[in-house]
């Protein structure tokens, strides 16, 4: 029997980046996954790749109707739900704090940390029946910080602590909370922020240099984690901030 056969996924942000990897590693594993992306074409190009029974919801995370409805179809469609993991996000401005307009401060929150407020409002009582989990796509930035990229990590430091605060209040019914914190991962979303950066040259041997095993990895290596953590084998894991960075998490080195 596969890992995750018989469990139904709820995915933001999955039709591109570590979104797109956790939706085949979690369709390879034998769950059943539903995916809420704002992207149309990326959506489509992805679900005809996974094919029956997957199947998705063009929506942003942003938007609490969207949330709202994402959520009901999944659960007209499959009968239940057991995951939810919170991916969708945003990355840029790549700016110092007083640099960072109103509007893209906002934006930021509402896409990266507001958006967990929506899918544990209108999921939560799916989980309580299935005694399910949810996960968040977190960051390194979260706890060790970034130089001129506050807004993302501001949010990313409020997805941690979230996280912990959820498993807190949700352990009682048996459901679990988790994050995933990656450092550097070859995704879209990294190389719109390397193009931010004063000398974006340079920066594909510093992504390889700040992982003490050599290499930033593509975003298959975060999915295996993300496997295993709604998965049975991680049922005693809750409130877990789990670095997937390679050691990168491990402070300064020559």
């Amino acid at each position: 029997m596969s890992t995750l056969t018989n469990k139904v996924v709820f995915l933001t942000g999955g039709a591109s980046g570590i979104g797109a990897e956790c939706a085949l590693a979690y369709a390879r594993a034998g769950a059943s996954v539903f995916i809420m992306d704002y992207n149309k074409a990326q959506l489509a190009t992805l679900l005809s790749q996974l094919g029956e029974p997957h199947t998705g919801y063009v929506g942003n995370v942003g938007r609490e109707d969207d949330v709202k409805t994402a959520l009901q179809q999944a659960r007209q469609r499959f009968g239940r739900l057991d995951v939810i993991h919170n991916n969708a996000g945003l990355a840029s401005p790549s700016k110092s704090l007083e640099e960072t307009t109103e509007d893209e401060w906002d934006t930021l929150m509402t896409v990266n940390l507001k958006s967990v407020y929506w899918t544990t409002r209108y999921g939560l009582e799916a989980l309580k029946t299935s005694r399910g989990c949810i996960l968040n796509t977190s960051s390194l930035v979260g706890s060790i910080g970034q130089s001129i990229h506050a807004a993302y990590v501001a949010t990313k430091g409020g997805m941690n602590a979230l996280t912990k605060a959820m498993a807190l209040d949700y352990a009682p019914f048996g459901i679990r909370v988790n994050a995933l914190c990656p450092a550097g991962v070859r995704t879209p979303l990294l190389r719109t922020w390397v193009a931010e950066q004063p000398d974006p040259a340079s920066l594909d041997a510093y992504l390889n240099k700040i992982h003490p095993l050599g290499y930033c990895p593509e975003g298959d290596v975060i999915a295996d984690v993300a496997v295993f953590l709604v998965s049975d084998a991680a049922r005693f894991i809750t409130g877990c901030t789990m670095p997937v960075g390679g050691g990168a998490e491990l402070g300064y080195r020559h």
